[in-house]
């Protein structure tokens, strides 16, 4: 049995072991391996960490689009009402224009046909007192028909005014 090399090699294996537990190896190897644990979980608690961070990050995002583009609805909505109420404004005034611009025009009218009367009217006397004139100076001589021709001509002067 000495002389086997198996013995050998196992006796050399149990020396080297108890070798390795006396010198505490086996201490300094579990707390090498607790110690990469720890860092590990402390990778992994980071990790976690950042996820969270991220998720609520992206729930932040996710709410502010949310409200900007509620925001922005209502931005359009207001920019249409405010169109609507131009437009509304714009057709109410125009309105008012023309109906300013049809009441000129129809008083521009008025006026021209009232003058237009007075013309004929103002013509038609002188026509009248022109013919009447004409008349008297035929028929009547002298003294008498100069004044009764100023005198109908003062009366239908004061008539046409």
């Amino acid at each position: 049995m000495l002389l086997e090399a198996e013995f050998w090699v196992a006796l050399g294996f149990f020396v080297f072991i108890g070798l390795l537990g006396y010198l505490g190896i086996h201490r300094m190897i579990a707390k090498s391996l607790d110690e990469r644990a720890g860092r590990i979980k402390a990778e992994l608690d980071e990790a976690r960490k950042l996820k969270d961070d991220a998720a609520q990050l992206l729930a932040d995002y996710r709410r502010k689009r949310g409200e900007a583009e509620s925001e922005a609805q209502e931005i359009i909505a207001g920019a249409k009402a405010e169109a609507e109420r131009l437009a509304a404004e714009a057709k109410v005034k125009v309105e008012e224009f023309v109906a300013r611009r049809t009441k000129m025009a129809e008083t521009k009218i008025a006026q021209a046909e009232a003058q237009a009367a007075a013309d004929v009217r103002s013509a038609a006397a002188e026509a009248a007192v022109a013919a009447a004139a004409k008349v008297l100076t035929q028929e009547a001589k002298g003294k008498l028909a100069s004044e009764l021709l100023a005198k109908g001509i003062d009366d239908v002067r004061k008539m046409l005014n």
